[in-house]
């Protein structure tokens, strides 16, 4: 069982920048995938950006040139460096970890975190 906490939400003006952070609760696990989810009310769930083992990263196309994904596989823990915020990133954020069992992979969620941006 892996447990996952985050941290860094908050209220922002637009144009400003916010920082998440995402930790699992066991380092000695060894996670695949680490990424960021975001759910605006009445709208599915959606990727924002996702990042392998490897350092291989993916973006939601809204987000390019203004998030960042990163990771440390040490510390199981995955950041999100958000720039240029804009309205439209209003959203909770959920961080994800896929955890390959030998029977199948499997997907941990955390709570997620509030992030509103004021225009």
């Amino acid at each position: 069982q892996v447990q996952l906490v985050e941290s860094g939400g908050g209220l922002v003006q637009a144009g400003g920048s916010l920082r998440l952070s995402c930790a699992a609760s066991r380092s000695s696990v060894s996670i695949n995938t680490m990424g960021w989810y975001r759910q605006a009310p009445g709208k599915q769930r959606e990727l924002v950006a996702a990042i392998t083992r490897g350092g291989r990263t993916d973006y939601a196309d809204s987000v390019k040139d203004r998030f960042t994904i990163s990771r440390d596989n040490a510390k199981n823990t995955v950041f999100l460096q958000m720039n240029s915020l804009k309205p439209e990133d209003t959203a909770v954020y959920y961080c994800n970890a896929v955890v390959l069992y030998v029977t199948a992979p499997y997907d941990y969620w955390g709570q997620g975190t509030q992030v509103t941006v004021s225009s």
